[in-house]
């Protein structure tokens, strides 16, 4: 009796010395990001990713910073890397954490990234999924702010671009303001949107 609580005790000590070091490095890792370090918050992503094969997050946040960071790139060599370095772990992702609503709204900000390098070769395709890949967003998760605020911005760039008002889609994302004041989310979990809602609401009052 004796051992077993002695080898149970052991367990829990061992635990959560393992969960205290995803913590640490995870806060580490958006530390280097928020201060615009991110190579540095993509490696350490990457590396926490290898250690903590059940955890979504980490490749998730790897796929995620290799996307934002592809934006406005104009070396079509190295944007293609990013992106499909991204689309690698936003697959480990999806593995771990299948019908994730989060990472169905990133493989759709992925394909966005390819579509705004050259629209005339994946405008037709990509945005064919992407609108897929909102609607399944929506119908997995029909009040998360997230998802609301991305099929919105999607929507008007669609409605722009066609000549059409953005009015309606104006209206979704001042439905986002208070979905995201009353989140509770677990830590780490993706919880930006709300300054990106802000700023979206403005150009609508300029329409």
């Amino acid at each position: 009796m004796k051992k077993n609580i002695t080898f149970f005790t052991l367990l829990v000590v061992l635990t959560i010395s393992a969960q205290s070091k995803y913590e640490t490095g995870m806060q580490k890792a958006f530390d280097l990001w928020k201060n615009n370090k991110t190579t540095e918050a993509s490696q350490l992503f990457e590396r926490i990713t290898n250690a903590k094969k059940t955890e979504w997050l980490p490749p998730y946040y790897v796929a995620t910073i290799e996307i934002i960071t592809s934006f406005g790139l104009k070396d079509g060599a190295i944007l293609d890397n990013k992106l499909k370095k991204a689309q690698q772990f936003l697959d480990k992702a999806s593995t771990i954490s299948p019908n994730n609503p989060e990472i169905t709204i990133t493989q759709a900000l992925l394909n966005t990234a390819y579509i705004a390098f050259d629209g005339q070769k994946y405008g037709m395709t990509l945005s064919v999924k992407n609108n897929s890949l909102y609607q399944e967003a929506l119908k997995m998760a029909p009040n998360n702010p997230r998802v609301i605020l991305s099929k919105a911005e999607w929507d008007m760039g669609s409605a722009q671009f066609f000549g059409q008002s953005i009015e309606p889609y104006c209206k979704d994302v001042q439905k986002t303001i208070p979905l995201f004041e009353k989140e509770k989310l677990p830590q780490f979990y993706p919880s930006n949107g709300i300054n990106r809602a802000k700023e979206v609401l403005k150009k609508c009052k300029k329409q």
